[in-house]
């Protein structure tokens, strides 16, 4: 394990499950090359992303907390510390409050990385929205008048985790991830969402398919550590690349 303890990076997730399905390999990877992993949940996904719980005649108040404490273990597993900000979901409508709160946490712990949903999403307006805010928000940090205790943000790059549609959500595939050695432990994650368990094996096997793409991109299905590439996870740049060698 490195000794990375002073860097961090940054998942925002809509709903209490999103980071799971679509970045929990990259968090258990970055965790065990000893970053901190902050998830930042907008919402548990009470409304929108809880149907078996209301089915089963739970209320308002105890199916957020059943999906907190899903996402409480699942991070725990993944090796993340989440913090809930329970600003509602369908609709999610970030407000001045909540704008503030996230710039606050860019500042204070000025990710190296974040990562966030898709531009588009015809199926989910929460994914849009969120990433729209996200971007508002690294802007809002980099400025120096906007107040604030701690320093002004610097360019981390912003990674969109790939949706649950790609194809109808014009998702194009930028960097494809090797989890490999973390999946397991992505699918114990998972496994903590009891409330939406008909996506356990469809993101296994989307893994899966990645990681047989991830293989033929890079020449070889094995990694870097002698192993073969079995599963990985697809993400987008918003911004460009900048080094002195194209890599």
């Amino acid at each position: 394990m490195s000794n990375n303890n002073s860097k961090t990076i940054t998942v925002v997730s809509a709903h209490s499950a999103d980071f799971i399905w679509r970045a929990g390999g990259a968090i258990a990877l970055y965790h065990d090359l000893g970053y901190q992993v902050r998830v930042l949940c907008l919402s548990f996904g009470e409304r929108g992303e809880s149907a078996r719980l209301w089915k089963n005649g739970k209320n308002l108040d105890e199916i957020k907390q059943v999906r907190r404490s899903e996402a409480e273990q699942a991070a725990e597993i993944l090796g993340a510390k989440v913090r809930f900000f329970d600003a509602g979901d369908y609709p999610l409508q970030p407000t001045a409050e909540l704008r503030d709160g996230i710039v606050q946490e860019f500042r204070e712990h000025q990710p190296e990385i974040i990562l966030t949903h898709s531009l588009e999403d015809p199926y989910n307006y929460d994914h849009k929205r969120t990433t729209d805010f996200v971007l508002e928000c690294r802007i809002l940090a980099q400025a120096e008048g906007y107040p604030s205790q701690h320093g002004i943000l610097g360019a981390p790059p912003v990674f969109l985790f790939e949706p649950h549609q790609p194809e109808q959500c014009n998702f194009k595939v930028d960097v494809l991830l090797d989890i490999t050695s973390v999946f397991e432990r992505k699918r114990k994650a998972m496994e903590c969402m009891n409330a939406q368990e008909h996506l356990w094996e469809y993101y296994t096997e989307l893994a899966r398919r990645r990681g047989m793409q991830a293989g033929r991109n890079s020449g070889s299905a094995i990694n870097i550590s002698g192993s073969t590439i079995k599963y990985a996870e697809a993400f987008q740049r918003v911004y460009p690349y900048v080094g002195g060698l194209l890599v």
